[in-house]
């Protein structure tokens, strides 16, 4: 394993990024996800993305210079147009709007239509709440997931997440899932492991229950986590998804990291409510977090989440980030 600064992470990020075609102000809004998502540990959604970021960029399958389009069609809500290019951007630049909205109304919509994978959704809830509001996330992906009983994906792994504010310009709780048992990467760090899954994550595509990630894969599906209740779940998040924003349905979206091919074309809804409005709210959430504390070991959804710095990279991934960024790979210092 490479330790790697944040700065550094972030630097060849960007560098890769806009060496591939993105703008500046694009590969900052990016590798600030990229970053987040490595300092928290999440590393399905960070650097393994880098490299498909790159090859869209060339491929004209995700637009680098997209101009995000934001509208404001009513007091509550703030719609933007991502122009088929990076989520993140696109949420920068309509997230002013709709805190504004929020506190004018007490409750406002983000729609973000039209966008590339948002990855890491609570990237996204996690910037409404340190603005001191309570965020609900919702996006959509590529089929993954058939119905109870069927066999047929038609939604994606679908996540939803949610964020709250400490009042202090910080994140009292946050927590960002999919609506499947597991994440499609663990199931595709399974498969590039050469190691079997647990009985009950996925099916293959007979509808059987499968422990081999590569069946699951190919033409199988993940299972809804708590069967009918996370699949009605996931079509919530679908509808709010692409239901609202006019984007695609999971069942037309195209793999993710495959470097050519349509536009995701995914779509993004975010909740945004003022707690403001509530004047007993920072009592009740003290109370709720205090006894949670109570019981040792107990602790809200990210109420601990710090940032690492450095990070742990595979010295294979590390090498190939700075390939990416025009580099010359360096061997691990440690």
């Amino acid at each position: 394993m490479t330790h790697v600064s944040l700065d550094d992470l972030a630097h060849a990020t960007r560098a890769a990024l806009m060496g591939h075609g993105a703008a500046e102000w694009v590969a900052d809004q990016v590798t600030k996800a990229v970053v987040e998502a490595e300092a928290t540990g999440n590393r399905i959604c960070g650097l393994a993305y880098l490299e498909s970021y790159c090859l869209q960029l060339q491929s004209g399958r995700v637009n680098g210079h997209a101009e995000p389009k934001v509208t404001h069609p009513r007091p509550g809500l703030v719609a933007v147009d991502a122009g088929f290019g990076f989520a993140q951007p696109a949420f920068a630049r309509g997230l002013p709007e709709a805190i504004e909205a929020a506190r004018a109304n007490g409750i406002a919509a983000l729609l973000l239509a039209h966008a590339h994978t948002a990855t890491a959704l609570g990237f996204f809830t996690g910037q409404i709440a340190r603005a001191g509001m309570l965020g609900l996330g919702f996006t959509n992906a590529t089929p993954r997931v058939a119905p109870p009983g069927g066999r047929v994906p038609v939604i994606g792994t679908n996540p939803v997440s949610f964020a709250v504010p400490d009042g202090r310009g910080g994140v009292a709780m946050l927590f960002d899932q999919s609506t499947t048992t597991v994440a499609l990467g663990t199931v595709m760090a399974a498969r590039d492991a050469g190691q079997p899954i647990p009985e009950g994550w996925a099916r293959d595509a007979q509808g059987q229950t499968t422990t081999d990630p590569a069946a699951a894969l190919a033409d199988g599906s993940l299972a809804s986590a708590g069967g009918y209740k996370g699949w009605g779940l996931g079509l919530m998040a679908e509808i709010m998804a692409a239901g609202l924003t006019g984007s695609r349905l999971s069942r037309d979206i195209k793999p993710l990291m495959a470097a050519e091919g349509d536009p995701h074309d995914i779509g993004l809804t975010c909740l945004l409510i003022d707690p403001a409005a509530a004047p007993e709210f920072p009592e009740r959430l003290s109370g709720l977090a205090g006894a949670i504390a109570d019981d040792e070991g107990g602790r809200m959804p990210g109420q601990h989440r710090r940032l690492s710095d450095p990070v742990e990279v595979p010295d294979t991934l590390w090498a190939k980030v700075l390939v990416l960024a025009g580099q010359a790979a360096r061997p691990s210092p440690m």
